[in-house]
Order: C-alpha cells, then structure tokens, then sequence
C-alpha cells in the first residue's frame, strides 16, 4: 500500500505559514502546521480545514530535538511519510547592536537557524530510505544584511549557508534543499508595524513591482520548490522580493 506524504510547516500559525499550508493542502498532500502557539495554530487548521483541505495543527517547539523527533516518528508510526519540509518558523527581534541583548540575539538565531537544523535532521533519515525528498528553507532578503537586524540577519545568511551544505550532501540520495528569501511582504504582523503606511510606501518606491509581496507570493514558490517538476533544483535561494535589488 502507498503511504500518503505529508507536508511538514513550522511557523505554521501566522500568515505566511498558513499560506504555505493552504498550498500545500491544495496540492494534494496532507499538511502538518507546527507551531509553538496552540490558540492561534489550532485556528489556522480550522480554517484551512473548513475549505475542505487536509491540515492538522501540532504544537511544538522546533528548538526542542526531543519534541520535533516524536512528532516525526509519530507520523511516520500512523503509515505517513514527511516528504516535504517547510522551515518557515522564525521572527526578528530589532535593535542597534549596543541595544541588543543577549538573549534577543539567541532567540532568534536559536528559532530560525537550529530550529532549520533540527527540523530537517529529524526528517532527512526517512528522506533518504525513501530516497527522495524536499526541503525548502524560509530565509529572508535579511541575510545580505540590514542595520538594526544583527540577530536577525546573521540568522538568515545562517538558513542560506545551511541550505546549500545540505544540497550538496543530499543531492545523491534525492532530495532537494532550496530556500526562499521573501522581501517584505503583506502579513497581519507586517500590517500591525506602527510605520505600516512607510513600508508600503518604501515598497512602492524600491521594488520593481511597487508593491509590497503577498503571502501567496512566497507560498506558490515554495509549492513549486515542493513539487516533482523542481527535481532539478537545488542549493538555489529564490527571491521573492518584487525585484528590490537595493
């Protein structure tokens, strides 16, 4: 008997996450969305559920090995196997450098960068027995570097660097491992910022496409790095930026 796969997103309660999610599920696949928040992960599910789609919410944290391996060895125990990975969990804590605390500049390297590397050396084993597997990593335009976002950016350049190590040892065993790097794009964190109308007018002024992205952007290029016909690619960093170069 075939076993159904699964798609597996972290940071699958916000509004990108959750666009990935609906994706995914379209596509055809069952999707997990793991989230450290169970309010708003379980509402995230319902809703994607409620259009029909295949979605259930787990909560774990993705810094936690202990939690991320039952969850895979939980879903592999049901008769699945995770054949996609989406390392979308992660946010920016700001601060100029003189500002930032220790523990701002961990959290946010501990939950983007090693919560990338546990997630996907959890699943990686199953990929190779099954020899075959994808695995898209969420970086951001943020890894070239930005003022205000040590933490954040040295995160990110952390997820690229991450990424294209693991194409090139997994490319033999047939999986993929590519990265998307968004720009900003229109999430309700993003239309909560107190300066909101300056992003967009940044946006409007900086991207080629003058714009801020959608989360349905990022989500169908991420489902297209998901698919069969991305076989051929990999240790690639998609921007999904509107083409800001600057």
């Amino acid at each position: 008997m075939t076993k159904s796969r699964v798609a597996l997103v972290t940071g699958g309660a916000g509004g990108l996450g959750r666009e990935i999610g609906r994706q995914l599920a379209a596509g055809g696949r069952r999707v997990v969305l793991v989230d450290i928040d169970e309010e708003a992960v379980s509402t995230a599910a319902r809703e994607l559920a409620a259009d029909g789609l295949q979605v259930e919410p787990v909560v774990a944290d993705v810094t936690d090995g202990g939690q991320v391996d039952g969850l895979v060895a939980e879903i592999g125990a049901s008769g699945e196997d995770v054949d996609v990975l989406v390392n979308n969990a992660g946010f920016p804590i700001d601060a100029p450098l003189v500002k930032m605390t220790d523990e701002d500049f961990r959290r946010v390297v501990d939950v983007c960068l090693f919560g990338t590397f546990v997630c996907s050396r959890a699943v990686v084993p199953g990929m190779i027995e099954r020899s075959r597997g994808r695995i898209v990593n969420v970086a951001s335009r943020a890894y070239l570097g930005n003022p205000g976002q040590a933490n954040y950016a040295a995160a990110k350049a952390g997820v690229v660097g991450l990424t294209r190590a693991l194409a090139k040892e997994l490319g033999k065993r047939g999986i993929t491992v590519n990265a998307v790097a968004p720009g900003l794009i229109d999430t309700p964190a993003v239309q909560r910022h107190p300066k909101y109308d300056l992003l967009v007018e940044l946006a409007e002024k900086h991207n080629s496409v003058p714009r801020l992205g959608l989360p349905q952007d990022v989500a169908s290029t991420i489902a297209f790095l998901a698919s069969d016909q991305a076989s051929f690619i990999t240790g690639d960093v998609i921007h999904v930026s509107g083409g800001r170069y600057t």
